[in-house]
């Protein structure tokens, strides 16, 4: 679902309701560009979280809270300056464009009271917060934009703001049911796509399901719709627009497979009603919505360097493992070079001079054998030729044995490394997973640079029988919680055969319900390698019987007494415990 303009429309009537008429309390620059503003007044205190990342731009009202740098930017400074303790007099959004207009009453330093703006631009890639004078002047932005970057708008300080005009799209709130018709009309493609592009605002989901309301296949050509097709179409297009100027607005999600795969400020009639929750506010729909996506993109982002080290790392182990698996193939017939030598030895005094093979009975298997020969040698000296072989290809099995067993364990490590890297939710994780790295040699510690603090601390959830259940975040964590904090009657589980977390389930010398068994393998599913899949095989057994071999790799270990349980990685529902 798109950040649309019929969205943005929901959450301006929202904080026009929260936010007109208090004063600005604090503001932060948690994110390079993101801003956290507390608001307080007749409403209290709350939040608002404005984001122009390019890959997921926000806006909403939330009651928590974010660890903000210790050195403020400078964005963030200039605001503190001129609009701390600021009101706000209005909150507006120019017709359904995904834009959002704050005006700010302020005093400046002779006491006089002025007004500045704070506008959020919420398009993609061309996100921004821009903050301007009561003349529309630029005084800066949270990104800035040259005229090398983009040709329509400059977007710094100085400049003067404007909305690019970049698409000839109509707008919905001030058109007729006559004009709507017409705008339909004009567009030669599927009905759907006629509507999202000819309207500002209005993604394709709102598209597909205006055109479920007024009973039309979306895919219809717009020219190829009956008088009253048209005009039950335009008819829900005003009905939406209605609504919007009025301030009705149904946030809803809906549900695929358990997944929340859809969200609309609207009603959503196209999916079975089952399917769907309804929401009391927009910013708590936004903030559930995207919560999950919002932390798995910042911290993929943070994490990129990392994941290139290990990707760049495993393919050239993966690629040095099929080599060394090659010249292993290469060893088997070292067995036959050693027979050929013993049956020269035993039979090679019948060979006459230039032969270039010989004849003999194989006694290790009473088969016939033709061994071929180098004329130019004696048997005794083939005999020799063939045990040199044989030696050699020995010491090479000897050595790819060795090295294969070590190639395959840094693949396994590697391949952990990067499912501790997808499970990764704050920067501290990654910390204690680049500490890994260090120490396996994959990263240099720069200069003098100390080890850095580890902060990251297990997950932690209560079953639905009460029980404690910790699970590793990374190699380090899997250790711990198995070798140093589990008892030895404490249950152990883990995916079979995959990378994956330790999950440990804390017994109190009690024998545990099967649905906390159930809950801990959906865990260590979900915790995996497997994550998402209905099916995911899990081995479980007392800690006491899980061991480290030596020498091996952080969070490799070993067991021989266990059970298995086949169970889906779905974790709705089991209640986390915030650390």
């Amino acid at each position: 679902m798109a950040f649309d303009g019929v969205t943005i429309a929901g959450i301006v009537n929202e904080l026009q309701d929260k936010l007109v008429g208090n004063r600005v309390y604090k503001i932060a620059q948690p994110e390079k560009d993101e801003l956290l503003l507390t608001i307080k007044g007749s409403c209290g205190q709350v939040r608002m979280l404005m984001s122009a990342d390019a890959s997921l731009p926000l806006l909403y009202l939330t009651d928590k809270n974010k660890t903000s740098p210790m050195t403020a930017p400078n964005f963030c400074m200039l605001l503190r300056k001129h609009l701390q303790n600021a009101r706000i007099v209005s909150v507006t959004q120019p017709g359904l464009e995904r834009i959002v207009r704050f005006e700010l009453e302020h005093l400046n330093e002779l006491g006089d009271l002025c007004r500045k703006y704070l506008i959020i631009e919420l398009m993609g890639k061309h996100s921004n917060i821009i903050f301007c004078d009561e003349n529309n002047m630029i005084i800066d932005s949270i990104k800035h934009i040259s005229g090398m970057v983009s040709s329509v708008r400059e977007v710094l300080p100085g400049r003067e703001y404007f909305i690019p005009k970049t698409q000839d799209k109509a707008e919905l709130l001030v058109c007729s049911e006559g004009e709507i018709e017409a705008v339909l009309k004009a567009k030669c493609m599927p009905i759907y796509k006629a509507v999202y592009t000819g309207f500002t605002g209005i993604s394709p989901s709102i598209a597909h399901e205006l055109c479920y309301r007024a009973g039309i296949d979306s895919d219809k050509s717009g020219a190829e719709l009956t008088v009253s097709e048209l005009a039950n179409l335009s008819s829900e297009l005003r009905k939406l627009s209605e609504d919007i100027q009025n301030g009705s607005f149904y946030p809803n999600v809906v549900y695929e497979n358990k997944q929340p795969a859809e969200y609309a400020v609207t009603a959503l009639t196209s999916y079975s009603q089952d399917s769907i929750r309804e929401f009391d506010s927009i910013s708590g729909l936004l903030e559930y919505y995207y919560a999950e996506k919002n932390t798995i993109t910042r911290i993929r982002q943070r994490s990129v360097d990392l994941r290139k080290i290990v990707q760049t790392a495993l393919e050239r182990n993966v690629k040095k493992y099929d080599l060394q698996m090659k010249q292993l193939e290469d060893t088997e017939k070292r067995e036959k070079y050693r027979v050929y030598g013993e049956l020269l030895n035993a039979y090679g005094y019948g060979v006459e001079p230039g032969a270039k093979s010989m004849e003999a009975l194989n006694y290790y298997d009473n088969q016939m054998i033709t061994i071929p020969l180098d004329p130019m040698l004696t048997a005794g000296e083939n005999a020799k030729k063939y045990f040199d072989k044989y030696q050699k290809l020995k010491r090479t099995y000897e050595a790819l044995t060795t090295l294969t067993k070590e190639t395959d364990d840094e693949i396994k490590h590697l391949s952990s490394i990067s499912t501790s890297l997808d499970i990764a939710l704050k920067e501290e994780d990654l910390v204690q997973i680049k500490e890994e790295l260090i120490e396996s040699g994959y990263i240099r510690r720069k200069g003098n640079a100390k080890r850095e603090r580890i902060t990251s601390k297990p997950f932690h959830y209560i079953s639905s029988d009460g029980y404690h259940i910790y699970v590793g975040k990374n190699n380090y964590q899997n250790e711990e919680l198995t070798f140093r904090f589990a008892a030895g009657n404490d249950w152990w589980f883990h995916a079979k055969g995959i990378p994956g977390s330790h999950v440990v389930v804390k017994t109190n010398g009690e024998e545990l319900p099967d649905r906390v068994f159930e809950e801990a393998g959906r865990l260590a599913a979900h915790y995996s390698q497997a994550r998402g899949q209905e099916k995911v095989e899990i081995d479980y057994t007392q800690k006491k019987n899980v061991k480290k071999p030596n020498g091996s790799k952080p969070g490799f270990v070993v067991y021989y007494t266990n059970y298995s349980l086949v169970i889906d990685s779905d974790i709705e529902g089991l209640k986390q415990v915030e650390e």
